[in-house]
């Protein structure tokens, strides 16, 4: 069982939050990363994206503990990123927030199948994108003081 730790945005051990970014496709993964850029809000921490283009990597990274948020491609094969959401939602106790990339507006009802905390259509709108990420991230950022 897996244990997600709550983020910690200043003071000594601050970190930037990990976003894992799954797709077999490198240049979607690009589009993701383009699109949010290092920080998405000014009330949020810098962004570490953690690439990944295979099933077996993503549960080992989500496994490992240290992600803070997945976004998942649902048009990824084999394994696509609404399978993958749906079993992380299973077997990792506390989560983090998933995202899910779909192929069309049509298929977002397969986002909730999966249990996906968000979903966002292709093609991707890097305003929405960003609104959907802050959206999922901000009930874990602590309050600034």
């Amino acid at each position: 069982m897996t244990v997600t730790m709550p983020l910690v945005t200043d003071g000594p051990a601050a970190r930037p939050v990990k976003v894992l970014v799954y797709s077999d496709d490198v240049d979607t993964r690009e589009q993701v990363i383009l699109a949010l850029g290092r920080r998405p809000h000014p009330d949020l921490p810098e962004l570490e994206y953690v690439e990944v283009a295979t099933e077996p990597v993503v549960i080992q990274q989500m496994d490992a503990g240290h992600i803070d948020l997945a976004i998942l491609d649902g048009e990824a094969a084999p394994a696509g990123g609404m399978g993958i959401a749906r079993q992380l939602k299973d077997e990792i106790y506390r989560c983090p927030p998933l995202l899910v990339l779909t192929g069309r507006v049509q298929d977002n009802w397969l986002a909730t199948w999966s249990r996906a905390d968000a979903a966002v259509s292709h093609p991707l709108d890097p305003i929405e994108l960003a609104e959907a990420v802050i959206r999922l991230l901000r009930p874990r950022v602590p309050a600034q003081a």
